[in-house]
């Protein structure tokens, strides 16, 4: 499976309205800590942006509501992914893209049989508080040979200057959260990161 190189985090569908017509391909919606009703409402508003503008969109944690709403793509973490119905998943037709930290985490995400395997974090990161190190690009080249052929994602403390050491060392994703967000121009971000993988497309 092709995935798009720049793989864009929001936490809104607000931001998704804002950030994917500027020719995002690949985003996730990652909403935390609201009702059912209220997420639904936020996929549903990101789905019909993504659907219009032909971006993947991939929805964080509530896979029932994926499968639900019609999307076509889940990200679970370790957590989730004890608790979640993977075969229902399948059975719906949807993605999953699997979250992984270290060998064991990797050894459940494989088994699972994922889309993609995502590494965290490459970098140090204020997106949340982690208690694992940042795994650096050597960790990177390491998870490439183990998951091959399936693509993967660096995630965890990327900016603009770090895109080429991720893909040099075996990322075909490079997944961004606030260096985006917390920009004080959004939108001029979004098109530098756009072009800037541009030669991983």
């Amino acid at each position: 499976m092709k995935l798009d190189p720049f793989y864009l985090i929001v936490d809104s569908a607000e931001w998704v309205e804002r950030l994917v017509p500027l020719g995002v391909k690949l985003v996730q919606l990652r909403v935390k800590d609201r009702s059912e009703a209220e997420l639904r409402r936020e996929i549903r508003a990101a789905k019909a942006v993504c659907d219009e503008k032909g971006c993947q969109l991939v929805v964080n944690d509530h896979w029932q509501l994926a499968i639900e709403e019609g999307c076509d793509f889940v990200h679970l973490g370790q957590e989730d992914l004890a608790d979640a119905d993977v075969a229902a998943i399948r059975a719906a037709g949807l993605k999953l893209g699997l979250s992984t930290h270290d060998e064991t985490e990797l050894e459940t995400a494989l088994a699972a049989a994922p889309d993609y395997v995502a590494l965290g974090p490459i970098y140090p990161t204020i997106l949340k508080a982690m208690k694992w190190a940042p795994q650096g690009l050597p960790r990177l080249a390491a998870w490439r040979e183990r998951i091959q052929p399936l693509p993967l994602v660096a995630i965890g403390g990327l900016n603009i200057e770090r895109i080429s050491g991720v893909f040099e060392h075996g990322a075909d994703v490079a997944a961004v959260v606030t260096d985006i967000t917390l920009s004080a121009d959004p939108e001029g971000r979004t098109r530098e990161w756009i072009a800037r993988t541009a030669p991983w497309r």
